[in-house]
């Protein structure tokens, strides 16, 4: 059975639970699978060699991850090309696509963790009560190595963009 973890992380207001494990800084992040727009796996083997900004989010369709989205897909551009930025969500393939081609995103390379959860039970990321992934942020390095994690105590407040953009960069150069 999985591991279960309460007191992370609230709902507006409401305590939930995510499931899987507290990574940390350090860490050796876990090999994933999820699917591109195209129904393709992804895995983080996809992107080796590259140190990759990870925006999870619970649904594109609500104001908060949409913000959330167009802002890494802008910050993106600034971003050495070292950088992979990708946004994880349990929306379905085709809604994922039909959201990036209405908002623009062309930046951001976004993947569905519909099928199996897979991403959100190895990354401790999934909440039990809501079948949605929590709000959070990962910087993974080149080295497959977890350089800086946020995971969003309230799920419908925004991550710290500076913070994680500014490791992005660190882990990058």
């Amino acid at each position: 059975m999985a591991q279960e973890r309460t007191g992370v992380i609230t709902f507006k207001g409401g305590p939930l639970t995510l499931v899987g494990p507290e990574l940390k800084v350090g860490d050796k992040a876990p090999e994933f699978s999820v699917v591109d727009g195209g129904l393709a796996e992804v895995t983080l083997k996809s992107s080796a060699g590259k140190t990759r900004l990870i925006s999870v989010v619970p649904s594109l369709d609500t104001p908060v991850c949409d913000q959330q989205t167009r802002k890494f897909n802008e910050a993106a551009a600034k971003l050495p090309a070292s950088v992979a930025v990708i946004t994880v969500s349990v929306d379905l393939p085709f809604a994922q696509k039909r959201f990036c081609s209405t908002a623009g995103i062309e930046k951001v390379q976004v993947v569905s963790d519909y099928k199996t959860r897979d991403f959100g039970h190895k990354y401790g990321l999934f909440i039990k009560e809501l079948a949605l992934l929590t709000r959070a942020v990962l910087v993974v390095g080149a080295d497959d190595k977890i350089k800086y994690l946020e995971v969003v105590k309230e799920v419908t407040s925004t991550p710290d963009y500076d913070k994680a953009l500014n490791a992005a960069k660190t882990a990058a150069s």
